[in-house]
């Protein structure tokens, strides 16, 4: 994977909200290609490993939770400087601090169910993505 690719998760709060379709919209109108998708279940095992650097973080229980709640959708998206792009995209965690027209303040509801994740460095990125997909996986 490289500089122009970003990882994120459509989180179970967007799912369940039926949200899915206008989110995975706004990020292609926006330049950005699909180069990997799925829809998943995490189990509580599997969100614990993908969130163990925050294991030692306050919030890091209820994140696993919250993550393994419901369905999400994880995609490895392309565009040039993707990780910034994409953030910029999404908005601040805090929807309440999100720029209007944002992901986050136009889909969240709070800081933990914000609607979507993303990868905040190239290395994350990669890191990420290849927890739920295998390199072959990636267009």
């Amino acid at each position: 994977m490289d500089s122009d690719m970003t990882f994120s998760i459509i989180k179970p709060d967007a799912v369940s909200r039926g949200y899915t379709g206008q989110i995975l919209s706004r990020i292609t109108d926006s330049g950005f290609a699909i180069a990997a998708l799925r829809m998943l279940w995490l189990t509580r095992q599997q969100a614990e490993d993908f969130y163990s650097v925050h294991r030692e973080r306050g919030f890091y229980k209820g994140l696993v939770e919250f993550m393994s709640s419901g369905p999400v959708i994880v995609t490895v998206l392309r565009k040039a400087n993707a990780v910034e792009e994409f953030r910029r995209l999404i908005g601040s965690t805090d929807p309440a601090k999100a720029e209007k027209g944002t992901i986050r303040a136009d889909f969240a509801t709070d800081v933990q169910k914000n609607a979507v994740h993303g990868s905040d460095s190239p290395e994350n990125a990669r890191r990420e993505a290849s927890f739920f997909f295998p390199a072959i996986e990636i267009f």
